[in-house]
């Protein structure tokens, strides 16, 4: 199974987020400079996450984002299904339609099954899980005198204090 790059994003933009330190934040363009992404994909990434209320966006000078209360006890899988929606892992009727679209296939069922069942083995994980069980990375160079302050080794970027 793969994931989308925006599901992959959300993730990592969610562990990111819940190991700043309470009541800080991170500005869009400092979180797509943590995840090596481009603004506009974060933005829409980030929509997601604060439609589906596990991220809280705050506009203006002092505006970022920050996992909301119930973020931490989120399903990975659930938020992975809701992310993905309903896309198949193959595309049967695409730009080069499958001849056995048309017939109920029996390797489109097959696969169905396996995305769940990577779904379903990822359903008892959450969020607070991944930030907690990561182990840091010291990302320090000899030119980086600031380094990490955050057990994931996300740069030092300039945070928002709520």
């Amino acid at each position: 199974m793969r994931l989308t790059t925006f599901a992959d994003l959300g993730l990592r933009s969610m562990m990111i987020l819940g190991d700043l330190p309470e009541g800080e934040r991170l500005t869009i363009a400092d979180l797509a400079k943590a995840t090596n992404a481009s603004d506009n994909h974060l933005a829409r990434v980030i929509a997601k996450l604060v439609e589906m209320k596990l991220v809280v966006s705050v506009r203006g000078r002092n505006g970022g984002a920050y996992l909301s209360d119930t973020a931490r006890g989120a399903s990975v899988g659930k938020i992975l299904r809701q992310i993905e929606g309903s896309s198949e892992v193959v595309d049967c009727a695409g730009t080069r339609p499958c001849p056995l679209a048309a017939r109920d296939c029996a390797l489109r069922h097959r696969l169905a099954d396996a995305q769940e069942a990577f779904f379903a083995t990822l359903d008892d994980d959450t969020i607070g899980d991944l930030i907690a069980t990561t182990r840091p990375v010291d990302m320090r160079t000899p030119e980086d005198a600031h380094g990490t302050s955050r057990a994931l080794g996300v740069p030092n970027v300039p945070r928002r204090s709520s």
